[in-house]
């Protein structure tokens, strides 16, 4: 072994590369510590130290940052290039080492020891670098990377020191991993590990080049399968569709993949749209199958709209919208409490009952107003076909979505308030009954997954928050109410009509006939006039179109210039609408005598019903009158029967089923009645009739009677208070077990009523008849 030197000299560190021993390249050269490096070295013996930074990264490396073994190399070339770098061509000499770091400043300069190379047995030597070479051969065999005549100049080499270093700089190696051959003295370790990681590589470029195979493999398919779609384009060409389907179809994926759609639907739409390129322009099925992607495409399926949850807020809505209604207002206000707690609530299913005109629709259209979501409505009167609702399967023809998937399109959000109005006058027929299946819609528990037809996908409905309405309850099948939270609007009190006339119908009125607020003042007398003897409704619709009459002809006085302002007062309503319509209350003028009155429930609100009983001598026959319907003439037999076992208490002759014939009669013919709550009414009038008592005229009465005089509960006892109210009616006799349905009667119409619950009907001939002397009890 030679004597250890120890030689000062400048350092260039290395960024991402490697110099060995016998490895001749050329290096750009930049930084400026480098460049004086470079400088000193040319001026002394040309001798360079080269090592390799331990991160590229770092612009200005410092002793730490820079690895201790390198490679002394002879700068053989120097050129300065236009952009101010240095290139130089270095041929690397030794292995060497720093020992200590004399300059870093200015420019990098190390005391730096020579490694001597360590050998071993010359045999396992060559041995060694012939399993290396035959290695290496395959290698590049393989890879393709070495040249030829690279090869043949490593063939050449027989110095086992040189082999190493020159295959070691040849192949493709990490930065640490060359380092290691560099810093491995001892030659045979250093071949040892050269075949480690030439078989590793080879093992690599081996699995790159079948990767490569498979990947040209899947081009040409690619490519087969672009020069059939060509094929099939020209064919396509030949049938008719001249221009094809190509910019169609890149059309229809670009809006597939812009549109946030579930995975499902993706590769539903990816299926449809290969079936649709395959078929003929031509052919019927391109037609189906290209709408059926059009519709699934206008659906939303995941864009939503943000709910306002300002309580706040949604009140003001409500109240300036409507006046009264309450229970509504506050159901819809306690959704959006329990939503703002939970952040994660089904939509409720709300059902709004109540006669023609009291505002069933745009209380709906107020409530998605009131949270800032989008409102569609739909309406199912006359809806017999189950396919309304669940869409019509595609192979028929001019199949197409149900009425629920067709209102989601126009909502274009997952979360609308969707009125399904007049939900009471759906029927069935042969097709189908559509009411079976809106019970998945208004199901908590399904609508998550509702299935239409049409889509053959399920369909997310639980974000909905469905509101419905309905004028009778007895018409719609119990499974579907039992599905719905039913909130009652009976009607409105003269006084909300007339609260409603001024704030709200009038101004729309006045702007829809083109008058402003001061061509035409309406006095609050003249209102409710108007009310009492021009309109008879639950709601305010006929309200409406009264008050669109006077503006008509308010303008046309303004108009023909022969006033510019019309005031109306009570006693000029007459010349603008005529005679009134209607009288005011509806209740007998004097007390008579086998007259009784009666509350009844219609579709139209509440109403009064006027029964009258006349007595001739005869044989017992009962007739009875008024288009009644079979329950109404059952409470006549039961009142008649009644009557018959209490003959003697009620001071009537026990015989009167053998001596007169009795008519009972409900004036208003031509309208059909029908219900229970008529018996006491009825069995009133009959015993007034044959006692020969008169029925005190400001006295309603309902209820249901039975065999033994008891008095059963009824329904609508709103609606009915409020009828008699407007009649002019003071004293309501009920069931005593209605007396929790008080509650809901406004205050302002319970002031003017005296309420008699009763359970059985001496009771109600107590406070309905007269006594002998005709003093009232």
């Amino acid at each position: 072994m030679s004597e250890t030197k120890f030689i000062h000299i400048p350092l260039l560190p290395l960024r991402g590369l490697i110099v060995f021993p016998g490895m001749v390249i050329h290096l750009d050269v930049g930084r400026k510590k480098s460049i004086q490096a470079l400088e000193k070295a040319m001026m002394n013996d040309q001798h360079i130290f080269l090592a390799a930074q331990k991160e590229s990264e770092i612009e200005e490396p410092k002793a730490a940052d820079i690895h201790a073994v390198g490679t002394v190399a002879k700068v053989n070339q120097m050129l300065k290039l236009p952009n101010g770098t240095m290139r130089v061509l270095v041929e690397g000499m030794y292995r060497a080492e720093i020992q200590e770091f004399i300059n870093e400043d200015t420019q990098f300069f190390v005391e730096i020891m020579e490694l001597e190379e360590e050998h071993n047995k010359k045999a396992e030597e060559v041995a060694l670098m012939r399993a290396l070479l035959e290695q290496f051969e395959y290698y590049t065999k393989i890879s393709k990377k070495i040249s030829k005549e690279t090869l043949d100049s490593v063939k050449d080499i027989d110095e086992p020191t040189r082999f190493a270093d020159l295959i070691a700089s040849h192949i493709r190696l990490k930065m640490s991993d060359k380092q290691e051959i560099l810093e491995t003295l001892h030659v045979s370790e250093r071949f040892r590990k050269l075949l480690e990681i030439v078989s590793n590589e080879k093992e690599v470029v081996e699995l790159e080049r079948k990767i490569g195979q498979r990947v040209k493999k899947s081009m040409e398919e690619t490519q087969k399968e672009y020069y059939l779609r060509e094929q099939m384009k020209a064919i396509q060409t030949e049938l008719g569709d001249k221009d094809g389907k190509s910019g169609e179809i890149a059309d229809l994926k670009k809006k597939i993949e812009e549109k946030n759609l579930p995975e499902r639907i993706m590769e539903l739409l990816a299926k449809e749209l290969s079936r649709y390129e395959r078929i003929p322009q031509s052919s019927a099925e391109s037609s189906i199958i290209r709408n059926y992607i059009d519709w699934v495409l206008s659906l939303p399926w995941t864009e939503e709209t943000e709910d306002n949850l300002n309580i706040n807020h949604a009140e003001n809505v409500l109240n300036e919208d409507h006046y009264g209604l309450e229970k509504v207002k506050e159901r819809v206000l306690e959704y959006l409490a329990v939503q703002q707690l939970t952040n994660s609530l089904k939509g409720p299913i709300l059902c709004l009952v109540g006669p023609p005109g009291v505002g069933k629709t745009s209380l709906a259209r107020s409530i998605a107003k009131s949270i800032d979501r989008q409102f569609v409505r739909i309406s199912l009167g006359g809806v017999r076909d189950e396919a309304e609702i669940r869409g019509h399967r595609r192979t028929y023809v001019g199949a197409m979505p149900g009425r629920i998937i067709q209102g989601m399109k126009k909502a274009e959000t997952i979360n609308p308030v969707f009125l399904l109005d007049e939900i009471d006058k759906m029927s069935n027929d042969f097709r189908g009954d559509p009411s079976a299946a809106m019970l998945e819609v208004l199901d908590p528990e399904q609508n998550h997954t509702f299935s239409d037809h049409y889509l053959e996908e399920t369909y997310d409905l639980s974000k909905v928050m469905f509101v419905a309405t309905a004028n009778n309850l007895a018409t719609i099948p119990r499974p579907l109410l039992d599905r719905m939270e039913i909130i009652s609007i009976a009607g409105y009190t003269e006084m909300e009509k007339l609260h409603i006339a001024k704030n709200h119908l009038l101004p729309k009125q006045l702007k829809e006939n083109g008058l402003k607020k001061g061509q035409l003042q309406l006095r609050d007398d003249a209102l409710l006039k108007l009310i009492r003897l021009y309109t008879r409704e639950a709601g305010v619709r006929g309200l409406e179109r009264q008050l669109a009459s006077m503006c008509r002809k308010a303008a046309k006085i303004i108009v023909s210039g022969v006033k510019q302002r019309v005031v109306v007062t009570e006693k000029q309503i007459e010349a603008l609408l005529g005679k009134p319509r209607f009288r005011y209350g509806m209740m007998e003028e004097e007390d008579q005598v086998g007259a009784a009155t009666g509350l009844a429930y219609t579709s139209a609100g509440g109403d009064i019903l006027s029964i009258e009983v006349s007595i001739a001598k005869g044989k017992g026959k009962l007739t009875l009158t008024g288009k009644l319907g079979d329950v109404m003439k059952e409470s006549a037999q039961a009142a008649f029967s009644y009557i018959r076992s209490r003959a003697d208490k009620l001071n009537i002759d026990a015989n009167f089923h053998e001596k007169y014939d009795i008519h009972i009669h409900v004036p208003e013919g031509a309208t059909p009645k029908d219900g229970p709550s008529a018996g006491i009414t009825m069995a009133t009038a009959l015993i007034s009739a044959l006692s020969g008592r008169a029925v005190r005229r400001d006295v309603g009465m309902t209820g249901e009677i039975t065999l033994r005089g008891r008095v059963l509960p009824i329904g609508g006892l709103k609606e009915k208070t409020l009828s008699a109210h407007r009649a002019g009616i003071t004293t309501i006799i009920m069931p005593a077990d209605n007396k929790k349905d008080l509650d809901d009667i406004p205050e302002s119409v319970k002031e003017g009523l005296t309420f008699i619950p009763v359970d059985h009907l001496d009771t109600v001939l107590e406070y309905a008849l007269m006594e002998e002397n005709n003093e009232s009890k």
